[in-house]
């Protein structure tokens, strides 16, 4: 089974039932297990026949929609381009006061694969996109004291590992801080509502991700407003799906006219796109490693060097001086990567102070959303992604106008409660639950 593939299986092939407790009545066998853990069928005669078990290793899944409860598959059902759809022909023919003003969040990686799928420029597929999605009904597009070491928390494959997998041991080390479509969500439908004097449940927020466990990651009970009962991020689609949605349309992308670029939180004009150094998933090592290194150390950091270990997939950086390792940063992508670094935690042998953690071998850009390329390996397919990707002027964030005037005049500077509410969530251990449906890692 490809991992890619399994990132978005055929619903309900692994799906665990949520537990429901019925009423004992007449069956023609029962399931016994024993104190080791076996399985045994117990027929009307008594006689007992041991059962095999039903496994499914790490490399066949990315603890997305396969681990997850019959419950929240319903919730990620709701989340797709035929949803988007239903509620751009609903707004059209509701009354004013009734409808909701729509807001698409594009991420970076998503921009690329359409870029790289329509032979297209980063910016000419984002000024294109913005065209079509506003042909639709779209009103803004958007581009878009603590355990060592720190765990990134911006992938949701990986978090939704951890807390099943490992629950209260492995949730202390991970970084509290929101992945960069829940921020956006907080921006959508906090800031920028207000700034439109709307009610967070009016404004309807649609992201473009790179992976489906983005859709599980917006249907959490943590981005759920209780007071207007609406959700920072209303429909999570992936790049695959709006290509198919161009195609529904009969629409290729390249023939679009392009369309400004919208600016949602600046006064700035956006009219050249930005992107950072560091990869295609977000750049947090190199971030945080530069960043670290000024502020702890006083050392001016240009250039990283990346050592792979086993394979390219885990790479370490290390800041020595005069012969003492004063900073050691990695990246572990995929779960063999993660595995080992758990393992390795859970030792006490963990030399790292932060580590870029991503469910998805190679990255975000080779996320199970992604489109693939029509006569392109898989590898050359990345390539070009990575390529586009990499292309766009590189910014240090703190240094961003937009990032700026979001923090002076909304959040109230870095360390303010707001800032803390808006850019930090929590994780919570799930309890294993005895059944036979569970699954053995």
């Amino acid at each position: 089974m490809m991992l890619k593939k399994c990132s978005f299986c055929k619903k309900g092939e692994c799906v665990k039932p949520v537990k429901v407790e019925k009423k004992p009545g007449k069956a023609a066998a029962k399931i016994k297990i024993e104190a080791d853990g076996s399985y045994f069928q117990i027929g009307q005669d008594g006689e007992a026949q041991k059962l095999e078990k039903a496994k499914i290793t790490l490399n066949d899944c990315l603890a997305c929609s396969g681990c997850i409860t019959s419950a929240e598959s319903v919730l990620i059902t709701q989340q797709s381009h035929e949803e988007l759809c239903k509620i751009l022909t609903s707004n059209k023919t509701a009354a004013p006061n009734e409808q909701k003003l729509v807001v698409v969040s594009v991420s970076p990686q998503s921009r690329a694969s359409l870029a790289a799928r329509c032979k297209l420029s980063v910016l000419e597929t984002a000024k294109k996109l913005t065209a079509f999605l506003k042909s639709l009904g779209v009103h803004y597009s958007k581009k878009n004291k603590k355990a060592l070491p720190m765990l990134a928390s911006a992938c949701p494959g990986w978090i939704c590992y951890a807390e099943k997998t490992h629950g209260s041991f492995i949730i202390p080390y991970i970084s509290t801080t929101k992945s960069p479509q829940q921020v956006m969500g907080s921006l959508i439908k906090g800031y920028f509502a207000e700034q439109q004097h709307l009610t967070p449940d009016q404004i309807y927020h649609v992201t473009v991700m790179p992976c489906y466990d983005k859709k599980l990651e917006a249907s959490r009970p943590d981005f759920f407003n209780q007071e207007y009962q609406t959700r920072d991020v209303d429909c999570v689609i992936t790049t695959g799906e709006v290509l198919k949605l161009l195609e529904q349309e009969g629409v290729s992308l390249s023939d679009v006219d392009p369309a400004p670029l919208d600016t949602m939180f600046s006064s700035a004009a956006e009219e050249e796109l930005t992107s950072h150094s560091g990869g295609g998933s977000g750049g947090y090592l190199e971030h945080i490693y530069k960043y670290a290194a000024k502020e702890l150390f006083g050392i001016q950091v240009d250039t990283i060097q990346y050592k792979p270990l086993k394979n390219k997939d885990f790479q370490e950086v290390t800041l020595e001086k005069d012969g003492v390792v004063l900073l050691q940063f990695a990246l572990a992508y995929g779960f063999r990567n993660i595995q080992n670094l758990v393992q390795k935690l859970k030792r006490g042998k963990s030399p790292y102070h932060y580590v870029e953690v991503m469910a998805c071998p190679s990255g975000c850009l080779n996320g199970g959303g992604q489109i693939e390329l029509e006569g392109e390996s898989s590898k050359d397919g990345l390539q070009q992604v990575e390529k586009l990707y990499n292309s766009l002027k590189a910014e240090i964030p703190e240094e961003n106008r937009t990032v700026t005037e979001l923090y002076e005049q909304w959040l109230g500077g870095t360390e303010s409660e707001k800032a803390g509410k808006a850019l930090h969530t929590e994780y919570h251990a799930v309890e294993k639950i005895s059944t036979g449906f569970n699954i053995k890692w």
